[in-house]
């Protein structure tokens, strides 16, 4: 074994594990390190961290479909309790840090980061209380003030979230409370947390934890950079979410003579579907809807920090995700060249789509993971 413990060999046999959605064998392994001298931080970030990212690369490429990528993620969350739990058997001496409060962004629902962050944070001796996934402004206001946490901790992975995350980083602002951020959905190297107006931000779990004990106590000073007229175009969009989806299910179905609606909620139109393949023809439902939806929900995003790289990240997956599935990815071309004449009276949007289609026209599918 290495000095940490945790081999290639090792990850392999864990991967293995959770492809089998093997919860015993799972469990076993990664307590076994924890019991055998492997500190239990580094099997959480070194161990069950990375092979739940290559589980979601899994899913993505379309060699795992949802479902085992859901019983993986359980097993991994399993690990991740018994891991903590074996650390814990022992004691810790010493009086906590401080108060920490975890929460996912609203709207967020992978909630393994936070699991890890809160674990991590309690190994380091911290007290720490979790919210789980798709945390309310509401919610997180009310616990902040019945538990006075010294500060928040908010995960994002998803950048079309982040709009509610800004929201969720006021809330805590007006509430007095600092808040530090981590998660791919605050772009590289938090540049979007920044710009959200977060104090501060950590690229993992153990870098959260070094940076709270070397700014503790945590003190306020972030400030939003978003911009009014950002935010106005962002509500456009918003507002008109139901009729861009509408107006892109005309405009698809032109390009794609294949491509059929799917009947919407009652007094609503019927929301768009991406055309399916004899190889794909679940595509004509629920997954084609959810991606254009996600994708107008990623302009809107790129919208509203003001950074194209938002959406041509989502381009980027959509396209990587598409072909995996037989799905022509030609159809993002189309929606972008879709979208300019109903939106063309918004300046940013329409700059935000030139830079979509520039990215599409250049990019050859697969080729390019998200930003």
């Amino acid at each position: 074994m290495s000095v940490t413990g945790i081999t290639d060999a090792v990850r392999a046999d864990f991967d293995a594990r959770l492809a089998d959605a093997d919860e015993g064998g799972a469990l076993e392994l990664a307590v076994g390190l924890v019991t055998s001298g492997v500190s239990a931080e580094d099997v959480l970030l070194g161990l069950v961290a990375p092979a739940q990212v290559r589980v979601g690369e899994r899913w993505e490429s379309g060699e795992w479909t949802v479902a085992r990528e859901h019983a993986a993620t359980h097993v991994s969350r399993l690990a991740v309790d018994a891991v903590a739990s074996a650390a814990r058997t022992a004691g810790r001496s010493g009086g906590s840090p401080g108060h920490v409060l975890v929460a996912c962004v609203d709207g967020e629902w992978h909630v393994l980061p936070s699991h890890i962050l809160a674990e991590v944070l309690r190994l380091r001796g911290f007290r720490v209380r979790a919210l789980g996934g798709s945390v309310s402004p509401h919610e997180l206001l009310s616990d902040v003030h019945q538990n006075g946490p010294d500060v928040v901790a908010l995960s994002c992975t998803l950048t079309f979230n982040l709009p509610l995350a800004h929201r969720q980083i006021e809330t805590c602002r007006c509430a007095g409370v600092p808040v530090i951020t981590g998660g791919t959905g605050f772009g590289p190297g938090g540049v979007w947390a920044h710009a959200l107006g977060a104090d501060l931000y950590a690229p993992d779990a153990r870098g959260a934890a070094e940076a709270l004990l070397h700014h503790w106590p945590p003190v306020r000073c972030g400030e939003s950079s978003v911009r009014a007229g950002a935010v106005e175009e962002y509500a456009a969009l918003v507002r008109r979410r139901p009729e861009l989806l509408a107006h892109l299910a005309h405009a698809l179905r032109d390009v794609f003579p294949g491509l059929r609606d799917r009947p919407g909620t009652p007094g609503t139109p019927g929301t768009p579907c991406i055309p399916a393949t004899s190889a794909s023809p679940a595509w004509e439902h629920e997954e084609g809807t959810e991606f254009l939806g996600r994708l107008l929900d990623s302009l809107a995003a790129a919208v509203f920090v003001d950074d194209e790289r938002v959406f041509t990240g989502q381009l980027a997956f959509a396209t990587t995700y598409f072909s995996a599935r037989s799905v022509d990815p030609r159809c993002l071309l189309a929606m972008t060249d879709a979208l300019a004449d109903p939106l063309r009276g918004s300046p940013r949007t329409l700059n935000t789509l030139s830079a979509g289609r520039r990215y599409l026209a250049t990019r050859k599918p697969g080729s390019h993971r998200p930003q």
